[in-house]
């Protein structure tokens, strides 16, 4: 995944280099446990016979009487778009897992499509009765850009969603920011316990979850944890109930146990073909494919098409080496998306030159074979009259422009 960053000067979000891998709650939770987190035990289950399997091997283990089964997607609400439910029998878990696998699961983070179901996980019941009642809290640690730190965020309010707390209830977020000097200090433990509420043995299991916490944070290269509901059961344990983990594409080099737990089929198609080819891709709701090469350029595109009267397509950065293989590669891209109406080519020249770009998208039209949607291509920088004079003799059905207004105009009358 490709976290979108603000450019101050656009009207569009850009892909920053923040380039997240998000992994499933199962994945997370085993992250969690290797540093001493303690959590929610489960098994994943792809299939309903393999939930039974699981729900036994969890009796066996921790006692448990009920299990909760539970959709495995990249996005949360899942409860709220039936993706959580809990079962109070072998045959309960069998129906719940046979209803929920293969399921279109739509909840407030995937859009009205919704995302497939391939696996669910069974896990254990955590709210069982006792000496004392059950509460939930909200955790999470992540980086603030602004001052350069990371925070450990956390409320009382755990449960629901941390966004409708910070609109309604902001008084009832806290923030603990870490010193990168040294660590997370006992006291900013202990804080965080007494800031919660909690006292005795709570009070101690509590001080444990955050220390761990932070450190699969730190020692994961993550770039969120997110734990919603953190449980204090009724015996005053402190379990992590669900995980949200957001992990550092740059730094997977160092986890490769880590990044084999990447799911392809929880992401877009197109992304992760693109991904393939080391071009850096997002899909837009627009009718113009865009080709650029620089993240800026592309913000200046995308207002150029916007004001043109389009809607962006597509982000895509071809780099600094666009030879023919690579443009050819990037028009398969954009041409997957049949809502695109035109391509937009923008490249300025500066360490790769305007006549190996021109080439390249000679040969790749020729590759490609009759492209139906018209390509305007602006080149400029190292080598741009020459690259014109290439596109002018290929004799294919490509406009050229100069300015970024000419390439307006031209895309404006593409789309009448």
């Amino acid at each position: 995944m490709i976290v979108l960053g603000f450019h101050a000067n656009s009207r569009y979000f850009w892909p920053a280099k923040i380039n997240c891998m998000n992994i499933h709650e199962y994945q997370g939770k085993e992250l969690l446990k290797r540093y001493g987190v303690s959590i929610q035990e489960g098994i994943v289950a792809h299939t309903a016979d393999e939930a039974v399997e699981a729900a036994k091997k969890l009796q066996e283990q921790t006692g448990t009487g009920w299990w909760v089964v539970k959709a495995q997607i990249h996005a949360g609400g899942r409860g709220k778009g039936g993706g959580v439910k809990l079962a109070k029998s072998l045959d309960d878990v069998r129906e719940k897992a046979n209803n929920i696998i293969g399921m279109q699961l739509v909840t407030p983070q995937t859009g009205a499509e919704g995302k497939k179901v391939h696996k669910v996980l069974i896990a254990q019941d955590v709210y069982y009765p006792g000496a004392s009642e059950t509460k939930e809290f909200y955790m999470s640690v992540l980086l603030d850009r602004a001052n350069a730190r990371t925070i450990v965020m956390y409320s009382t309010e755990g449960g629901m969603d941390i966004e409708e707390v910070a609109e309604h209830t902001p008084h009832l977020i806290f923030k603990e920011t870490i010193d990168p000097r040294v660590g997370l200090q006992g006291f900013q433990a202990r804080k965080i316990a007494f800031n919660l509420g909690l006292s005795g043995t709570a009070f101690k299991e509590m001080v444990k979850f955050v220390t761990a916490l932070v450190k699969a944070y730190e020692a994961t290269d993550a770039d969120m944890f997110e734990i919603n509901p953190v449980l204090k059961t009724s015996d005053d344990k402190i379990i992590a109930v669900d995980a949200k983990v957001n992990l550092d594409e740059n730094a997977l080099y160092r986890h490769p146990d880590i990044a084999a737990m990447r799911d392809t089929l929880e992401e877009d198609p197109t992304e992760v073909e693109a991904g393939e080819y080391n071009l850096n891709y997002v899909k837009l709701d627009g009718n113009v494919g865009c080709m650029v090469n620089g993240a800026g350029l592309a913000m200046a595109t995308m207002d150029i098409i916007k004001l043109s009267g389009g809607e962006p397509a597509n982000f895509l950065d071809v780099g600094g080496t666009a030879n023919a293989e690579r443009v050819a590669n990037a028009f398969n891209i954009i041409l997957k998306d049949p809502n695109v109406k035109a391509i937009l080519v923008n490249i300025f020249g500066g360490i790769v030159r305007c006549d190996r770009v021109a080439n390249g998208i000679v040969e790749a039209y020729k590759q490609i074979g009759d492209i139906k949607v018209p390509i305007i291509v602006r080149l400029q920088g190292t080598n741009a009259k020459e690259a014109k004079e290439i596109l002018d003799a290929s004799g294919l059905k490509i406009m050229g422009a100069v300015g970024l207004e000419e390439a307006a105009g031209l895309v404006e009358s593409v789309l009448k």
